[in-house]
């Protein structure tokens, strides 16, 4: 796209006679009216509104009024090969046009659904050789437990039930997944499904373990909780664990050395089904179509995926399990019975038609690659955002990576969360050209997997503005001293 610099507002944009067709005022008033939006803060949504996102191209996103953004959230940790890729909308459309829909239930299968599965089990750790498809990450979490719990019915083991999750781990929005889910400010006037059936223990956080315990000793104390609470619980009453290699939404938290493997080994060890939430982390975030082999180093029993999965041109999730759950879920319950879990939508024809060419552009670009390339230059260049005052930690891996704000570094104080910080950092880089994502004191980077050097340059120079001018704010309004 043609773009160019207005002398009014340094703004990078579009020629605005590009987006006559766009009414924005009455769009905006459309949004307001009648979208609820998820994860919306409605004691400023009624007046503010939303930034309509009108194009996009490569790693940029374009207003309605030609403003030009860079993607600094990759959509939702979700569009990683980047917008305006032709031939996922071809391949989309061709599919469409050709078979756009046929149901998957009992025996009947679609050509992508079946080829998008095979790509998957040769792409996935060697177990995992079985696809059962959703429309979400939290779809493909719900259908993790639902199966795991048959799988241990059809074994003879009915009291195998109990899932542990860990605080601060994000898992979804459906009402199981979300229950999953340990992230406290999620569950503010929710109710959530409790225990006995899911039970929580310490999710890691290395900037706030215990101070004069090293990393080491900081996983022994974790893997010590878990082996507490299970013997205290009873093997023979825990079904599962679900842990995301990297936690997310709950704020970019790294696994210290050596714990996903201690886990992994505990599971094994107790006859615990281990489920890699692998929903941001697959599909080369952090270089690889899959981490938990081959970022970490464990193969866990189940896996679930989405959002990369077809890079956010359409919805689909992947449930992956291993062979040994396949050969026990397959058996006949009954003379007659059937499998009764799926979905109407389960691998649909244009979503499973997507996510292959997805994969062809990944594998093509060699995308992990180049992750793998460039991803530790943002992690450094971040990293030198800790000169500043509020900045107590930069945190991450590659193309996911974290920043969180803080009050007093020395004594890691939180600001009141009136003040909204993350927000505020958010908002300075928005009017700059930038976006990224506010979760309470943090803000949270996954930009689009193509973003090159410069790309990555520019990023943080403007992040470094943003935080710069959010301190100087602070101290106007009389929200903040710095301590130095």
């Amino acid at each position: 796209m043609p773009v160019a610099d207005d002398p009014a507002t340094g703004r990078t944009r579009l020629d605005p006679s590009r987006f006559d067709a766009y009414d924005t005022k009455d769009i905006w008033q459309k949004d307001v009216d009648h979208f609820v939006h998820p994860w919306t803060d409605f004691s400023q949504f009624k007046q503010e509104g939303s930034l309509i996102v009108a194009e996009a191209e490569g790693a940029y996103v374009y207003d309605s009024e030609g403003n030009r953004y860079l993607d600094g959230i990759g959509g939702l940790w979700c569009v990683n090969v980047g917008y305006g890729r032709e031939e996922i909308g071809r391949a989309m459309s061709d599919q469409a046009t050709t078979m756009p829909y046929f149901s998957s239930f009992g025996h009947h299968t679609s050509v992508p659904a079946a080829e998008l599965s095979a790509k998957l089990a040769q792409l996935a750790p060697s177990p995992l050789n079985h696809v059962l498809y959703g429309a979400s990450g939290s779809v493909a979490n719900d259908t993790a437990v639902r199966l795991i719990h048959f799988y241990f019915n059809q074994l003879g083991k009915p009291d195998k039930k109990i899932i542990i999750s860990r605080e601060n781990g994000y898992h979804g929005s459906t009402y199981l997944a979300m229950s999953l889910t340990g992230v406290a400010f999620d569950h503010i006037g929710f109710d959530i499904v409790g225990e006995p059936l899911i039970q929580r223990v310490s999710g890691p956080n290395l900037y706030r373990c215990p101070e004069g315990v090293s990393p080491e000793e900081y996983t022994e104390s974790l893997l010590d909780e878990f082996k507490t609470k299970v013997e205290s619980v009873g093997p023979e009453n825990i079904a599962a664990f679900f842990a995301e290699p990297i936690m997310g939404a709950g704020g970019v938290l790294m696994p210290p050395p050596g714990y996903l493997a201690g886990m992994r080994d505990l599971c094994t060890k107790y006859g615990i089904i281990y489920v890699s939430d692998e929903v941001v982390t697959a599909f080369g975030r952090l270089g690889h179509f899959f981490a938990s082999e081959d970022h970490f180093g464990i193969v866990p029993d189940i896996i679930t995926t989405a959002k990369g999965l077809t890079s956010g041109y359409s919805p689909l999730s992947a449930t992956l399990i291993s062979d040994e759950i396949y050969d026990v879920i397959s058996t006949p319950q009954a003379p007659g019975a059937l499998f009764t879990h799926g979905f109407t939508y389960s691998g649909h024809p244009v979503s499973c038609a997507a996510a292959l060419k997805n994969i062809e552009i990944m594998e093509r670009e060699d995308l992990c690659g180049h992750v793998r390339q460039v991803g530790p230059h943002l992690e450094s260049r971040l990293a030198t955002l800790s000169d500043l005052d509020i900045v107590g930690d930069v945190r991450g891996s590659h193309f996911m990576m974290c920043v969180e704000n803080l009050a007093d570094k020395e004594t890691k104080e939180l600001f009141d969360p009136e003040v909204q910080v993350g927000a505020r950092v958010a908002e300075a880089c928005e009017r700059r050209g930038l976006i990224v994502r506010p979760v309470g004191h943090l803000n949270i980077l996954s930009p689009p997997l193509v973003l090159s050097v410069g790309q990555i340059d520019w990023m943080v120079d403007v992040l470094r503005e943003g935080i710069i001018e959010v301190q100087d704010n602070l101290v106007a309004e009389g929200l903040w001293e710095p301590k130095s």
